[in-house]
């Protein structure tokens, strides 16, 4: 099966073509880099070596700094001697944005520059004009006139190229044709890689990064798929998501999107965007890309012949809806309580809270919809919109059977020797261990009450679902699909990449009715990542609960909080980011399914603000510009004010709803 990798079921890598970047091999089969970006003033060299060193120190392989204008790129020779001077020889990336001038100084310093295709030539006015042949051709010969200069450069200094696409910021030109869609992100490179080409310079890496993990993964699928045809080859390719954000969110929304496409064997090197301090960024990126170290040990997985599915575009699986699982409703989140005993209390670690002076509860938006207790049954009133799935022999003795939904494993339901419920039926179905005859045998016993419980013991776990899925598809059995992971990992950085891949790369392609997370009870209270408290839970059901939302909500499936789509500052950034964008978070966390982009500069910030509703952007020094969507609503507001600024224009465009009162937990007397 070639569609744009080398196998769906069997881990192997997808052939590029080899780039040298100083003394760094990348493609090629080459171990898959690891990046990041420095955030400090690029005319600080004392600050930026001082940075650079961290980050090379957690385990950088190449240190990128912004460029803007011809000064910080000239400043970028004394930032090299410095680090040489020093004893460090990781090779350095010049960040570039509008100003060809800039990329040319750059590219005869460092042993790599990035460009933009969006802005590289272009300057973006947000203006449509169709184009005829011949204009749009016309076009093409200038950037071919103002782009040969740096490629030449390139050539006689030994530099590498990164042609790096973002989804917000494509040239008007490329919205004009394509719409701000993957593949105007695609042709957007391609413009400028086969100009490339025709200069016989090769030494380039391509990026497709979006804010939006969906957009970014069918963006990079198509790039493969259109440098295969047109080429008969690939290019490195760097994968991130932009504008990720910070903490549990920012993690999750980029092991996501990354590794999405590590799992098909695409992607040569990897940067994490995090609003913090990019040394931070190192060990999340570490942590993903361990995970494909041994990745050929796995149990063979039976091939897939043809995809039910497309995966440059996403369409949503289509199934049936059995009571509030499948068909046109939003996926479902099953807490497992399977190890602890479930109290009144604990309700409240899983969005469920008890008050006892009006004897209600109050359910949050991100509140389970099944708890499971194994064999046991709950001794108290439940909340109305709460179910509980308990093990198939004990759901004869439940004290209600519409409020209690039994879990078969794939030989007990096929055995026949429990009572199924005449409403909802849950079998659990693990990949590993299920024969073919099983599986036939299984798919001609399911019914109208059936749901699947999928998951896999594979060590190669994603695809080994993905399998038993797009059979289900090609057969056009509409059944629901929960998808079930367990983590066994000691580290919560650990569980949270396992979490989103395994079942976030899913829930992009538009598979999964819901999903079922489990770890074990022994994790710390004061989970750690990357050195630093990021989350405090009183339990590993709120981890769970708290994990299972947030991956719903990076995959846009289940929309239950508000998103924020932050940049991870640089050298270019007019403001304190990551001060900011917590007190901004703070103010206005509430908000369910509004989209709020914090940007540093103007320089990614508009075309970023195309996936937000309210965009807060860096303007100048100590200044913001307030966007609602594209359109500026607001200019030069100082920095002081622009917070409570931002909140006004949330508030005028209604959109704005008081937090809510948390009602203190209790019992009744």
């Amino acid at each position: 099966m070639q569609y744009y990798t080398v196998s769906l079921t069997q881990y192997q890598r997808l052939p590029t073509r080899e780039v040298k970047i100083g003394d760094l091999l990348l493609g090629n089969f080459h171990p898959i880099r690891i990046q990041t970006m420095t955030t400090t003033d690029t005319m600080d060299t004392e600050a930026t070596v001082a940075q650079c060193i961290r980050c090379i120190e957690a385990g950088a392989e190449l240190v990128r700094i912004t460029a803007p204008s011809i000064k910080e790129a000239e400043n970028l020779l004394q930032i090299k001697k410095a680090l040489r001077q020093r004893g460090y020889h990781t090779p350095l990336v010049a960040d570039i944005h509008f100003t060809p001038n800039a990329a040319e100084v750059a590219a005869r310093i460092v042993e790599k520059v990035r460009i933009n295709p969006g802005n590289y030539v272009d300057k973006k006015k947000f203006q449509l004009k169709e184009y005829s042949d011949a204009e749009y051709q016309a076009e093409i010969e200038r950037i071919r006139e103002r782009f040969v200069p740096l490629i030449r450069i390139c050539k006689e200094y030994g530099t590498a190229m990164r042609i790096g696409t973002n989804h917000g910021s494509l040239s008007d030109r490329i919205m004009s044709r394509y719409g701000d869609t993957p593949m105007g992100m695609v042709e957007s490179a391609m413009e400028f890689l086969r100009i490339a080409r025709d200069e016989n310079y090769h030494q380039i890496v391509l990026s497709m990064k979006a804010s939006n993990p969906q957009v970014m993964v069918q963006a990079y699928r198509l790039l493969v798929k259109t440098m295969m045809e047109e080429f008969g080859e690939c290019y490195p390719l760097h994968l991130g998501v932009t504008e990720a954000g910070d903490g549990e969110d920012g993690r999750i929304k980029s092991a996501m999107g990354i590794g999405t496409l590590l799992e098909d064997g695409i992607g040569d090197t990897i940067r994490v965007s995090l609003t913090e301090e990019p040394e931070f960024e190192i060990p999340v990126c570490q942590d993903i890309v361990k995970r494909y170290a041994d990745r050929a040990s796995h149990k063979p997985i039976p091939p897939i012949e043809r995809l039910a599915y497309s995966p440059f575009q996403y369409q949503r699986r289509t199934t049936q809806a059995i009571g509030r699982i499948g068909g046109k409703q939003v996926p479902v989140v099953v807490a497992d309580f399977s190890e602890e005993p479930l109290t009144r209390e604990k309700l409240a670690d899983i969005g469920y809270r008890y008050d006892a002076v009006s004897d209600k509860w109050h359910v949050s938006d991100t509140a389970a919809d099944f708890v499971y207790v194994g064999n046991r049954y709950i001794d108290f009133p439940l909340p109305g919109s709460l179910q509980v799935i308990c093990d198939a022999p004990a759901y004869v003795h439940a004290p209600d059977p519409r409020r209690y939904v039994p879990l078969f494993t794939w030989t007990t339901w096929l055995q026949g020797i429990d009572t199924p419920s005449p409403y909802l039926n849950l079998i659990a179905v693990d990949t590993l261990n299920t024969t073919d005859a099983e599986w036939e045998a299984l798919l001609n016993s399911l019914n109208d009450t059936t749901v699947l419980c999928i998951y896999s013991q594979n060590r190669h776990t994603m695809p080994a679902v993905r399998q038993k899925i797009n059979d289900l598809m090609l057969r056009g059995v509409t059944v629901p699909v929960i998808l079930c992971a367990e983590s066994f990992q000691r580290n919560i950085d650990d569980q949270l990449i396992q979490f989103a891949i395994d079942t976030g790369a899913l829930l992009l392609d538009g598979m999964g009715d819901g999903i079922w997370l489990k770890n074990h009870p022994d994790l710390v209270n004061h989970l750690k990542v990357s050195g630093r408290t990021y989350l405090e839970v009183h339990s590993h059901a709120q981890f769970l609960n708290n994990t299972a939302f947030s991956i719903l909500q990076a995959s846009r499936t289940r929309i239950s909080k508000t998103e924020y789509i932050s940049c991870p500052s640089c050298g270019r950034t007019l403001f304190d980011l990551q001060e900011t964008t917590s007190r901004i978070r703070a103010a206005t966390h509430h908000l369910k399914g509004v989209k709020i982009a914090v940007m540093g500069c103007i320089v990614n910030g508009p075309g970023e603000m195309a996936d937000a509703d309210f965009g807060y952007v860096g303007s100048g020094p100590g200044k913001i510009t307030l966007y609602k969507g594209k359109e500026v609503v607001k200019r030069n507001i100082p920095a002081e004010i622009a917070v409570e600024a931002l909140i006004d224009l949330i508030k005028e465009n209604g959109m704005w709803v008081d937090p809510p009162r948390q009602p203190a937990a209790s019992t009744p007397a």
